[in-house]
């Protein structure tokens, strides 16, 4: 298999790393844009761009000349009871979840639209479609972004393929609160058909099938990994 180029966005934590990882390991260069760097220490053929996407401006000429396909990873899990939510609150999500995947997908543009069959990764949540209380904020921004999905996969067809993830609680350093006990584990497993919460590797095995040839038929589409908690009623 010949070797590829990608950009991930928040690639230096959680799922994003898990991808970073997975891609760099089948041999491909991988481009990570994060605010720190770490973590990928060690990783042949990866370049770090030290970059915050809320803050920071992000040039087309900073990027790889051609992309072959790009994950934008940040996000935000912010737990509050819809009373207690300031305006400032839904901005601040829609910001990193939305307005972030916006930026870098413009400095991207022309560099996917030069590789070969490139896929784009974008990433929702089960709040979205299965409507959980205390989630108003982050699943109002992660509906935009399945509503940004689908109008680029339109958009951008048929050159670049746009699909996006929508995973439930996964064990990463961003839900190490609402996972910080093996009772809390457990009542969070058990809310699940699989009675578990997944691992990043597994929602990152996704994402990188997502990315590969493999699914080159696929686009405009907004995907459950979730331990069958979008789809299944359990006893």
């Amino acid at each position: 298999m010949s070797s590829k180029t990608y950009l991930i966005a928040g690639g230096s934590s959680g799922i994003g790393l898990a991808l970073v990882k997975k891609l760099n390991a089948a041999g491909h260069h991988v481009t990570v844009i994060s605010r720190t760097g770490d973590s990928l220490a060690g990783l042949p053929n990866v370049t770090h761009l030290p970059k915050d996407v809320l803050t920071d401006d992000i040039s087309d000429s900073e990027l790889p000349g051609a992309l072959d396909g790009l994950a934008y990873c940040p996000g935000s899990i912010n737990l509050k009871p819809f009373r207690s939510l300031k305006p400032d609150a839904f901005l601040e999500d829609f910001s990193i979840n939305v307005l972030g995947a916006v930026k870098v997908l413009q400095a991207a543009q022309k560099a996917l639209k030069k590789a070969e069959n490139p896929s784009v990764v974008l990433f929702s949540t089960v709040a979205v479609g299965q409507g959980m209380p205390f989630h108003a904020s982050v699943a109002a921004a992660k509906g935009a972004v399945e509503g940004l999905t689908r109008s680029l996969a339109a958009e951008w067809a048929p050159s670049v393929r746009v699909n996006c993830i929508a995973p439930s609680l996964t064990d990463t350093p961003m839900a190490a609160s609402l996972l910080s006990s093996d009772e809390k584990r457990e009542a969070a497993g058990n809310r699940h058909p699989l009675r578990r919460v997944g691992t990043a590797e597994e929602v990152a095995s996704f994402a990188h099938f997502l990315l590969s040839e493999k699914s080159g038929w696929v686009t405009g589409q907004v995907i459950g990994i979730d331990g069958g908690m979008s789809t299944l009623r359990i006893a």
